[in-house]
């Protein structure tokens, strides 16, 4: 009879005792009757649901330019709210022109009727069935919010967010959905040789395996909304509903309004960009500089 054995057995219990003791405690998860944003936290072992005390609000009607864009978004989770079947959405197009923050906004208008947002990062996606099991009995409609996303060549997590949208054994549940937003359209890198592999056959085309696997990513997506940039109309607009919002106001002096769009306009070209993110940039620092 080995008589090291019971003494070896104790010394692991001491060590297992030893390691829960120092082990970081586990995180409640969020009171979402209080709290209407989460983040999706990792740090080391422990993964966890991590309430947003401040939670930056939007509201859409701030937005200028992006009208048609709104309305979509809009009824889409409106349906998601009511209880009735909505999409998945992919936001594409053109950086600051208000992907996120019409994300954002749909919480603001939403959140008294149940609306819940947990966002999180791309680094993240393989973790997304364990956040939905989390949130599966919960009483509120939750949006993954996923913002920025794109993968780089040789980046495999895209394929868990292909098992997320549709693709794994698993049933989607009916109170998540997936947001996210991305400046590519295929929200994978394309390649001009990949068009090489393209065939006709008769009148059809037949996309290579490389074009095809991109395309299948985004096409998860039940709802496209694509976004562009401002033209000089638009962009002058935004700037003067910022401007609003911001407590300044839009000089209507003939001259001085003249200033103020060249201003405006001066501003964007440094910027190489005319958007609502650069306008709302110039209208907080024209309200800075006293504004009138």
């Amino acid at each position: 009879m080995n008589t090291t054995e019971p003494s070896s057995l104790a010394l692991l219990g001491r060590i297992a005792s030893a390691l829960e003791r120092i082990a970081p405690p586990p995180r409640e998860k969020p009171d979402f009757k209080r709290h209407v944003a989460a983040r999706w936290r990792v740090s080391g072992a422990l993964k966890y649901l991590e309430a947003v005390q401040h939670v930056h609000h939007m509201d859409a009607d701030w937005l200028v330019g992006v009208e048609a864009q709104h309305a979509q978004i809009d009824r889409n989770t409106k349906q998601f709210v009511a209880g009735k079947p909505a999409n998945n959405v992919l936001l594409t197009g053109s950086r600051g022109t208000g992907k996120s923050s019409l994300v954002k906004a749909m919480l603001s208008r939403y959140a008294k009727r149940g609306l819940r947002l947990i966002e999180v990062e791309k680094e993240h996606l393989n973790d997304m069935p364990d956040i939905v099991d989390q949130i599966a009995d919960e009483q509120y409609r939750f949006v993954l919010f996923c913002d920025d996303l794109s993968f780089d060549q040789g980046d495999g997590s895209y394929k868990a967010l292909k098992a997320i949208l549709d693709g794994s054994i698993a049933a989607a549940t009916p109170n998540v959905l997936l947001y996210a937003t991305s400046n590519r359209r295929h929200l994978l890198p394309e390649y001009f040789h990949e068009n090489e592999e393209t065939k006709y056959v008769g009148e059809e085309v037949h996309f290579g395996e490389s074009i095809e696997e991109k395309v299948s990513l985004s096409e998860r997506f039940g709802l496209w909304i694509s976004f562009y940039p401002f033209s000089q109309e638009d962009y002058l607009a935004a700037v003067g509903s910022w401007v609003g919002q911001l407590g300044a106001t839009v000089p209507v002096d003939g001259k001085k309004h003249e200033a103020f769009e060249r201003d405006a306009l001066n501003w964007a070209l440094q910027r190489g960009s005319r958007s609502g993110r650069v306008a709302y940039q110039f209208a907080r620092d024209f309200a800075g500089r006293g504004g009138k």
